[in-house]
């Protein structure tokens, strides 16, 4: 098949480019705003008409969920009418889309694992943008596929687990979120579930993947620190009201993946192990 990945240069983007090597059988076009402006419905029909594409994994999104608040128009070109453009342009060749969407889509207060049917309320401008994508995904493009994740992090770009590393050698004390409850989602394991996907075919819906387990901001960064032999910085825990930021967070936002294990026979690691496997990546690429 010919596949389009949109977003390539981010965490995710990056993670399936590594994998692309082990499917020979399948063509990549790996693009970012350079090579394919998304925003722009006539240079995607032009590059999916010239390229014979198939299907498309959509990893572009506008991810500042802080900036959003006060760039809305952006972020609903991006998360809200691309994934319009794009859904559209692959299903009238009757095509296939993967396309990455968020835990943001929910408000947060549920107190047991989100399922795919519960109803979405999300309470950010990048929530209701990424939902609105949703919306226009399945409306457009009957073979697709849409995979809410949560917390990613990867060793590429800026992520949660490259700023804590950071802070913890350079800082003697740190204050971090402990009421806020999920779980990371390392990109290369999400990679890995989007190329099974592809292999086995598309099953039309709406799925969720993270890593396995539970976890707070403040112990993720706690277990960050340990992994990495990070001994000199405190790290003391904080209320969300001691921490305010623009965008309201999810307050519990853990993903039931049950229904992408059952559908894909995938086998999803425990949060600390990929952890550990993200952390000892980025020292070898220190040394």
């Amino acid at each position: 098949m010919n596949i389009l990945v949109t977003g390539c240069n981010g965490q995710l983007g990056n993670e399936i480019q590594l994998l692309e090597r082990k499917y020979p059988e399948h063509t990549f076009y790996n693009t970012d705003v350079a090579e394919l402006d998304i925003t722009d419905a006539a240079a995607i029909e032009r590059f999916i008409e010239e390229n014979s594409i198939n299907g498309i994994v959509n990893c572009a999104a506008y991810t500042a969920v802080d900036k959003a608040e006060d760039n809305e128009e952006l972020c609903t070109k991006l998360n809200a009418e691309a994934p319009a453009f794009l859904a559209r342009a692959i299903g009238q060749r009757g095509g296939w889309i993967i396309h990455v969407s968020t835990d943001y889509v929910f408000d947060g207060t549920k107190h047991t694992p989100y399922v795919e049917t519960d109803d979405t309320c999300p309470n950010s401008v990048y929530g209701k943008t990424k939902l609105v994508g949703e919306f226009n995904i399945l409306k457009y493009c009957e073979q697709s596929v849409i995979i809410r994740t949560a917390w990613l992090y990867s060793t590429f770009g800026g992520n949660f687990v490259k700023t804590m590393l950071r802070l913890g050698r350079e800082k003697d004390q740190l204050g971090v979120i402990f009421d806020q409850i999920g779980t990371p989602t390392y990109a290369r394991d999400l990679a890995i579930a989007i190329m099974t996907i592809i292999g086995k075919g598309i099953v039309p819906g709406i799925y969720h993947f993270s890593n396995e387990g539970v976890i707070s901001w403040y112990d993720f960064t706690k277990a960050i620190h340990r992994i990495a032999g990070i001994r000199s910085c405190t790290v003391r825990p904080l209320h969300t009201a001691e921490y305010p930021t623009p965008a309201a967070r999810p307050h519990y936002s853990v993903l039931d993946k049950t229904k992408i294990k059952q559908t894909y026979g995938i086998d999803i690691p425990y949060w600390e192990e990929s952890l550990e496997q993200c952390i000892n990546k980025l020292n070898n690429i220190s040394l």
